[in-house]
Formats: structure tokens, C-alpha cells, sequence
């Protein structure tokens, strides 16, 4: 397995892959690190002829918490017809009706995931996030840390859910939005803005 971006969210990738039997043994980013704590070997940038040659060989997955990075990442390799496998923690606990697409979906350790919820496309369910009944998260979006969605949630596209965060029952949230660390979410939240606090209120667009 080859990871694409090497720094803190990618230990986090590494560690599930571990759990899961699977032996990383490169990488691809900007540059070769100096830092390489799980002695990887580097392959270079992924679009680079020594990257592209690499993904071709073996399983990889997008290691990087920022979503717009993330989604780019995957638009440009899907383009040669490169995909992504999910990474999914032994300890998730997910119902058998849950839809989780087939490509660079991370469920980290101990996140729940409740009936007919649906997880979209290069999404992030961080560790210890609820995802309840009939919630839909969106292609490339985050949830982060613990955050709570209660039953039949939508976040849009590319959104962030951040840490501790609790989105109360039926709300929708919007593609591109940012929805603060620690914040209550109690009505439905616009396209391309963020909102923080307790009850959630924009602060600024995105």
C-alpha cells in the first residue's frame, strides 16, 4: 500500500491499513521528507512518471485531511483510471444497511454508523464520530473528532463537520461549509459559509 501525502493524518492511515494486515511501504508527496518515522520509501509526486508508475503497481490510498486537496488529488488520478481503496477500522461499528462507496473512504477507529446511512466518495469519518440513522455524507467531506450527527443529517460535498460537534436530527448542511469545532447545529446551514458556536451562527462565508 502507497500512501499520497505523508505527515499527521497519514500516521492515522497507516495506523488502520496496520490494523487491517496491510503493510504500507511508500509514499508519494511534494517533496521527500526528512521526518520519516515509518521509514517509507518515497516514490515521488504522484502524477510524476516514478508515482504514476508505483499507483499502477500497488493499492493507495489519499492521505490528507484537507478535503479540496484530497478531491484534486483523486479528480487527476481517477483521470488515468487510478482509484483509491477505502481504509475502514476493525473497530467501526456499522450496520449492515450502510452505503459506503467504493473509493477513499476513511472510517478511523471507533466510529459508529447507523441504519440506511449513506458515506460518500473520498469522505473522512474521523475517530470517534457518529454518524446516525438514514445520515448522508457527502463526496470528499470530513467529520471530524467525535462530532454527533443525529438521524437523517445531510452535509454537502466537501464540507467540515469539526471536532466534538453535534448536528441535530433532519438538518441539512451545505456543500463547501465548515462547521466549527464544538459547535450545536440546530438549523440548516447555506452553501459555502461557517458557522460556529452554541447554537451555530454564520461567522463568515467560505
Amino acid at each position: 500500500m502507497i500512501l499520497i501525502g505523508y505527515s499527521g493524518h497519514s500516521y492515522v492511515i497507516n495506523g488502520i491499513l496496520h490494523a487491517l494486515g496491510i503493510k504500507t511501504t511508500g509514499y508519494c508527496d511534494n517533496e521527500e521528507k526528512t521526518f520519516n518515522p515509518l521509514s517509507l520509501k518515497y516514490f515521488g509526486k504522484e502524477m510524476s512518471e516514478t508515482g504514476i508508475k508505483a499507483l499502477t503497481r500497488d493499492d493507495f490510498f489519499i492521505a490528507t485531511g484537507n478535503n479540496t486537496i484530497r478531491r484534486n488529488i483523486f479528480d487527476n488520478l481517477a483521470l488515468r483510471g487510478l482509484l483509491p481503496v477505502n481504509a475502514i477500522h476493525p473497530t467501526g461499528v456499522i450496520d449492515h444497511t450502510v452505503q459506503i462507496a467504493s473509493h477513499g473512504v476513511m472510517i478511523a477507529p471507533n466510529v459508529t454508523i447507523n441504519a440506511f446511512a449513506k458515506i460518500g466518495t473520498g469522505s473522512i469519518c474521523n475517530t470517534f464520530s457518529i454518524i446516525e440513522h438514514e445520515c448522508e455524507v457527502g463526496d470528499f467531506a470530513h467529520i471530524g473528532p467525535g462530532a454527533v450527527l443525529c438521524g437523517n443529517v445531510k452535509v454537502g460535498e466537501n464540507s467540515f463537520v469539526g471536532a466534538k460537534s453535534v448536528v441535530r436530527e433532519g438538518i441539512i448542511i451545505g456543500k463547501n461549509a465548515i462547521v466549527g469545532a464544538g459547535s450545536v447545529v440546530v438549523k440548516n446551514v447555506p452553501d459555502n459559509v461557517k458557522v460556529v458556536g452554541n447554537p451555530a451562527r454564520i461567522l463568515v462565508k467560505s
